[in-house]
């Protein structure tokens, strides 16, 4: 039956008591058993964030240039950060979009347009990219009339460049690298990826949604990184997502073009109506200027030093808990991932059957197969609860092992 709203309305405080109790059953985050949709960076962090958002929570950025100049240059601080940090050209540009999802589709939309301003037929283009890329790709190419044409990996999980080269053809616009892969945090071969895209003549683009705003401080800290921004010179576009290891309020992300030239596909422009020439850089016309302060704000504050120390605790929390699995017989991390993101198996045991029991003691992960794992993406909290994580594993494990119990559940994301 169709709920309907009340007459009169409800007073706020009786709001607030049935709200705290309808999340009752939601992930208990705050206490770092999350290891998923959340990035938790402390109460300071969130504080600055939720203060920042609610000082500009009806502000438009749609408005930004007329209305609401502070957006304007909020946003232009903060891409001009973004920028500094992937060792950008002076010619490059982007902008602040809604999440990675967003900031990918608009990549794909100015590559298509790219080609297509130089003659190109785009009708049966293709993106090119390791089977281990974000499904975002897949989604953008079926918005966008395109073709994802996915590579097996090698065995180190990480893109296959050979494979990729060999499999380039008159239809191929766009090649794709991940700084890291989702499933499994490793960092693809950008290097290798640079050099077909420029013997090519291809746009290559960089999806570091989950590293980009991690990566630079981890190299700070004496992390051995391979090469994978706009210091390449194949690279066209990088994705990167605030909302992430940025620890900004979502949805926040951003897009950056070497160029400008390389942008304008990304632009819409319409002004064949009553209101004149309308142009948005991003889907949305309008935009939560809340997003945009949230994430100036929090940048602001924790600085070159505080995203240091943070992507440090990652590090730390990530290089205990693989310690830790070696110390219980069976179980492997898969690849050799170098930041926050990282996956595992169990040789003798069904390991989503033991996430199935650390699900029931609160723990919230994602799971991946193949192969058959269970997938963390680490926040600096997450370094206060490594013991108690472990612990509760080897539980898990010793009596999945005991009643050889399996999962009928597969790999679980959304």
């Amino acid at each position: 039956m169709r709920k309907s709203m009340s007459t009169t309305g409800t007073s706020w405080a009786d709001l607030k008591t049935e709200m705290t109790a309808i999340a009752e059953g939601d992930a208990d985050w705050r206490s770092g058993r999350t290891a998923v949709y959340v990035f938790n960076a402390g109460d300071d962090v969130l504080g600055v964030a939720a203060d920042a958002y609610r000082m500009f929570l009806s502000e438009n950025a749609l408005g930004a240039r007329r209305a609401f100049p502070s957006l304007a240059r909020m946003e232009g601080d903060v891409v001009q950060f973004g920028l500094s940090l992937l060792n950008a050209p002076d010619a490059a540009v982007g902008d602040m979009t809604s999440g990675g999802t967003e900031s990918i589709m608009l990549a794909v939309k100015a590559c298509r347009e790219h080609w297509r301003s130089r003659g190109r037929d785009v009708t049966d283009g293709e993106i090119l990219a390791p089977q281990s890329v974000h499904p975002a790709f897949n989604k953008a190419a079926e918005y966008l009339g395109l073709k994802v044409v996915r590579i097996a990996v090698s065995e180190d999980l990480t893109a296959d460049a050979a494979a990729m080269a060999a499999a380039v053809n008159a239809n191929t616009l766009m090649i794709v690298g991940s700084m890291p892969c989702f499933p499994y945090g490793v960092i693809d071969p950008i290097a290798d990826l640079s050099d077909i895209a420029l013997e090519h003549d291809l746009w290559l683009h960089v999806d570091a949604c989950v590293g980009g705003y991690f990566a630079p401080f981890a190299r700070l800290n004496g992390v051995n990184l391979p090469a994978f921004d706009f210091a390449l010179p194949g690279v066209s576009s990088m994705s990167a997502d605030l909302h992430k290891y940025g620890y900004a309020a979502k949805g926040a992300s951003t897009v950056f073009y070497r160029d400008e030239e390389r942008r304008k596909g990304q632009i819409f422009e319409f002004g064949d109506w009553p209101c004149g020439v309308m142009q948005t850089h991003t889907l949305p016309g309008t935009r939560p200027g809340g997003a945009i302060a949230a994430a100036w704000a929090v940048m602001n504050y924790l600085g070159v030093d505080g995203y240091r120390q943070k992507a440090q605790d990652v590090v730390t929390a990530r290089q205990r808990l693989v310690a830790g699995f070696k110390e219980i017989e069976g179980l492997e991390v898969f690849g050799a991932p170098q930041l926050g993101l990282i996956a595992y198996g169990a040789k003798d045991c069904d390991i989503h059957a033991v996430a199935d029991r650390l699900a029931a003691a609160g723990w919230v992960s994602a799971r991946i197969d193949p192969p058959r794992g269970i997938h963390l993406m680490l926040s600096p909290r997450h370094l206060d609860v490594v013991d108690d994580y472990l612990a509760d594993l080897q539980t898990a494990i010793t009596a999945v092992r005991a009643e050889g119990s399996t999962s009928a559940g597969g790999a679980v994301y959304s």
